[in-house]
């Protein structure tokens, strides 16, 4: 098996020069470079991301760039993680997935080495220290999830604000007048994770507007403290006909929940919750839900980032685009 010192003896340069061009770290002249090429096509170079880059300059390697906190229900962000990297994958890119704690350095790192050909940005904050490293990069990038300021830099994301205001006209027109809302755990909110008060607001405003008591609560992502909010929630409000659900980990929680309390739905309680047919098979949860699209979300932002891969000139203005919000009726409100 030809080595990259194989490849500098054939091409007549050193092992330095070699290991450049293949990474593009430094310019190389082009005569340079077609030795280089030739060498790497004559001795059958095993042709890494680097050598795919030096023949066709690109790496086909799409970089995700998210992080796991630990206070966060791990299915959740995995749906995102999948749909990327399934499109990619259906697209011919491998994905390089970097879960540093310092984003926006990891960021800088992966584009200004050329490791990757675009970047999708996951688990995006409102204040995000990654934006303005990806609008300054070399490489395109797609954000899913929306930042406080997404100008030059191509956003997809449910709008959790019409989310908010299908699931609360849904209640309204069936009489609900006193509704419980469990919200995803306050760090996540203090985290700036905008879409948690882009629902929470367009909830209370739409419910303000119709004369609905919304009582908003603070949920968990672990386990005993999932229990525990919940009983103090629905202890608190006796006379509460509906509980709306906007926190992944307490609604995987919630059948197990009610039926130990004795709990029957929506004879007892009306819910109405938020996530993916795919979540919703995973943890056989039965509740009419608006459907939250990772799939869909990962398609459009990995063949946008590759459009302009591909075709740079031709992409057109950078776009903030949202997946409208689909109820899907399973039965659980009346």
């Amino acid at each position: 098996m030809a080595t990259i010192g194989d490849v500098a003896r054939e091409a007549g340069v050193s092992r330095s020069t070699v290991s450049y061009a293949l990474s593009g770290k430094r310019s190389i002249s082009p005569e340079t470079q077609e030795r280089i090429r030739a060498a790497v096509e004559n001795l059958g170079f095993t042709p890494n991301a680097g050598a795919r880059a030096l023949a066709s300059q690109k790496t086909m390697v799409l970089g995700l760039l998210l992080h796991f906190n630990a206070d966060e229900f791990a299915p959740a962000m995995m749906q995102y993680v999948m749909s990327v990297s399934s499109a990619a994958r259906e697209r011919g890119y491998d994905i390089l997935m970097i879960t540093e704690d310092d984003g926006a350095a990891a960021l800088r790192r992966v584009t200004e080495s050329n490791m990757v050909d675009g970047v999708v940005l996951l688990d995006i904050h409102h204040s995000d220290p990654r934006i303005e490293v990806m609008r300054s990069a070399r490489q395109p990038g797609a954000l899913i999830g929306l930042p406080a300021e997404p100008y030059g830099l191509d956003v997809f994301d449910l709008d959790f604000g019409e989310a908010a205001r299908v699931i609360v006209d849904k209640l309204y027109g069936l009489g609900h007048r006193d509704i419980m809302l469990l919200c995803p755990p306050k760090h996540v909110f203090d985290r700036g994770a905008a879409y948690t008060w882009r629902f929470r607001d367009a909830a209370q405003e739409r419910a303000a507007r119709y004369g609905i008591h919304l009582h908003t609560y603070y949920g968990e992502s672990r386990q005993p403290a999932i229990q525990t909010s919940l009983e103090a929630m629905l202890s608190s409000r006796p006379d509460a006909t509906a509980l709306i659900v906007h926190n992944d980990a307490t609604i995987a929680a919630l059948p197990a929940f009610l039926s130990n309390r004795g709990m029957s739905v929506p004879t007892d309680l009306s819910v109405v919750s938020l996530y993916s047919k795919e979540f919703g098979r995973d943890f056989s949860l039965p509740y009419t839900a608006v459907e939250t699209s990772p799939g869909e979300l990962g398609r459009m932002a990995v063949e946008r980032l590759i459009q302009r891969i591909n075709n740079p000139d031709q992409a057109g203005e950078p776009l903030v685009r949202f997946v409208a919000p689909e109820l899907v009726d399973r039965g659980t409100v009346r």
